[in-house]
């Protein structure tokens, strides 16, 4: 593991040599940029805004913009001249509980190895100090030209390095909380309860970049020309005794709001307003009426047919004759319809027979 820094931790009167590490790498996958035509890479250059030619990186130095947009030029001997007492120091300040440490606070994580065999006896004392108190060591030190804060604790047989943000680095989180008023129920907290105990503890160990290795089976493919894999179909969540309690949960505070918490239409029976006082029929009895009241229909072709011999009859042509077996079955056919009629015809009330008689 390759060094990036070297210098000394001091730990009051004891300074212990150490080399610092990263103790992290970055897996994603780089990208290039080209040129869709030819495949050309595509690459920047540093251009003077001036005279519009490139600049080569010993001619590049730092500066700083005045707020009315004065330039003003600090080389790297200017810095290097600055008193920086944690140049090549970490310099421990103190020590506080971890909890002490807002992880808001955590940057980049490092590993302080103990240059050579004479830094190996304080470098384990600090190691077992930090063990035995349960504590983090809150440090400064300098690196890539800047002062910055750093976190010493134990992790395993080494003595790890956070860096850390300056207080006044981490933003107040306003107007990021929910609205006031929001009131959380007993039951919702029970169900998120439900769902934590449902995913169970993360394995850490186990956990891996699932995109970045799509992203490598995506460049093998189109590299060997294969073509590429379908997407597959994202896996439902285990959410059934979830969704049920949830559906319980929303129709129990509907109920308590005053809401029907059934989303299914209610039935509605309308009150008859007939002579006999009772109730129309609903369901099945409605169905019937309609039914009963659609038959009539039917008999309509027969009142267009008696239209159509009325037209001809006021037309003034004369009827045709109707043979001899015509007529009696005409006549069988006029009674039987007026039998018919006779046991629908209602008695007539007492006012109705002095109509008649009259």
């Amino acid at each position: 593991m390759r060094s990036i820094w070297n210098g000394s931790i001091s730990f009051g009167l004891v300074s212990i040599p150490v080399k610092l590490m990263n103790a992290t790498e970055n897996h994603a996958i780089s990208f290039r940029q080209i040129h869709v035509e030819d495949g050309g890479r595509i690459r920047y250059r540093k251009v003077c805004e001036l005279d519009e030619e490139e600049v080569p990186a010993s001619e590049t130095v730092k500066a700083y913009e005045d707020a009315d947009g004065t330039v003003i030029p600090v080389t790297d001997e200017d810095l290097a001249s600055l008193p920086l007492p944690t140049a090549k120091t970490i310099e421990i300040e103190g020590f506080v509980p971890s909890s002490a440490v807002d992880p808001l606070q955590l940057d980049s994580a490092y590993y302080l190895s103990a240059n050579g065999v004479p830094a190996a006896k304080p470098y384990a004392l600090l190691r077992e100090a930090l063990r035995r108190s349960g504590k983090v060591a809150v440090a400064k030190y300098a690196l890539r030209g800047r002062e910055r804060l750093g976190m010493l604790r134990v992790s395993g047989d080494v003595i790890a390095m956070h860096g850390l943000l300056w207080p006044d680095e981490i933003r107040a989180p306003e107007g990021v909380a929910p609205e006031t008023g929001v009131k959380v129920r007993d039951a919702e907290l029970d169900l998120a309860d439900a769902l934590m105990n449902t995913l169970g503890d993360a394995d850490m160990d186990t956990l891996h970049d699932d995109y970045r290795e799509a992203v490598e089976e995506l460049v093998a493919a189109k590299a060997a020309g294969e073509p590429l894999a379908e997407e597959a179909e994202k896996p439902e969540g285990k959410v059934i005794d979830l969704m049920a309690a949830l559906e319980n949960s929303v129709r129990a505070a509907k109920e308590s709001h005053g809401e029907d918490g059934d989303s299914k239409d209610a039935d509605v029976h309308h009150i008859g307003s007939g002579r006999g006082g009772g109730a129309k029929k609903t369901g099945a009895s409605s169905e019937g009426a309609s039914s009963k009241k659609a038959a009539p229909r039917k008999t309509a072709p027969r009142k267009t047919a008696a239209k159509k011999t009325e037209a001809k009859k006021s037309s003034g042509k004369p009827p045709a004759k109707k043979s001899a077996p015509e007529k009696q079955a005409a006549r069988k056919t006029t009674a039987k319809k007026v039998a018919e009629k006779k046991p629908a015809a209602k008695k007539p009330s007492g006012g109705a027979r002095k109509r008649t008689s009259a």
